[in-house]
């Protein structure tokens, strides 16, 4: 992995015109209310890595838009599991409550890309327990699952690891392994202090990662495969969420909940030809 140690406060790319590029996608939040359900939709309950929050849909508590941001909020509260089933040994079915709640919003059918620049400008929640995430899945991924749709990370930061985030990509592994990490990190101070633009750059060889105008990982595309299978020549979509839990991250720190993930604005980018 490459590490680098920046400091928070340089001036971003976000901040410049950018020549050679054509805003097609954006949400600038400049209204009151849920996300927009034109551009947005929600992952809902349970779904992955034995997180502990529950991805609720369309509730204020978790995600909401006013003065000019998005804000997903993690609260530790009990919450019906929809999906609740008795004697299942399902980790997303065995609860009848779950005790946290948060969001989880996405493009899937309403905005999707391939190739381009993904620009995220937000403030980062703190403390043990906390996994945000700024991220990428291909299109196809309810016909061919995960792997083999391939993700690209353009933000992950944990709450135990408060000077540091990450971008990865994530494709199919050679067996026996069944999938293959690519990525970088870097080391930032004061992250939930202060807004920073969280970036990604993708075309035909590479993917770049960006935390403001520091590029900090550099992906070839062909390590993926050369043939049609590679995942990062087909169109992708973009996810936002707050998750809590999990592995990585470790336990939830319930004294610093609830927690908020602001958002300023989401550009997509195209090169002009």
């Amino acid at each position: 992995m490459l590490a680098l140690i920046v400091s928070a406060a340089q001036p971003s790319v976000a901040q410049r015109h950018k020549k050679g590029w054509k805003l097609v996608w954006h949400d600038e939040f400049r209204y009151k209310g849920l996300p927009n359900p034109k551009k947005w939709s929600y992952e809902t309950g349970h779904i992955r890595n034995q997180e502990q929050q529950y991805y609720t849909t369309a509730r204020q508590e978790n995600a909401w838009v006013q003065n000019g941001v998005l804000t997903i909020t993690g609260r530790k509260e009990p919450y019906p599991n929809a999906a609740f089933t008795p004697g299942s040994n399902d980790w997303k079915q065995q609860h009848a409550e779950a005790q946290y709640t948060s969001a989880s919003i996405n493009t899937l059918g309403k905005g999707e890309w391939k190739y381009g620049r993904v620009e995220v400008r937000a403030k980062l929640p703190q403390g043990a327990g906390i996994w945000p995430a700024i991220w990428m899945m291909g299109v196809n991924r309810s016909e061919v699952g995960w792997p083999y749709c391939g993700e690209i990370d353009i933000l992950e930061f944990v709450g135990n690891q408060p000077d540091e985030i990450y971008g990865t990509v994530h494709y199919p592994g050679t067996p026996p392994q069944r999938s293959t990490s690519n990525g970088g990190k870097i080391k930032v101070k004061d992250l939930h202090n202060a807004f920073q633009v969280y970036a990604m750059e993708w075309d035909e060889e590479k993917i770049d990662i960006y935390f403001n105008d520091q590029k900090f990982h550099t992906f070839q595309l062909n390590e993926a495969g050369e043939e049609e299978g590679n995942p990062f020549r087909k169109p992708f979509y973009l996810l936002i969420n707050l998750a809590m839990g999990a592995s990585w991250p470790g336990p939830i720190d319930d004294q610093v909940l609830p927690q908020e993930y602001v958002i300023d604005y989401v550009r997509v980018y195209q090169q002009r030809k």
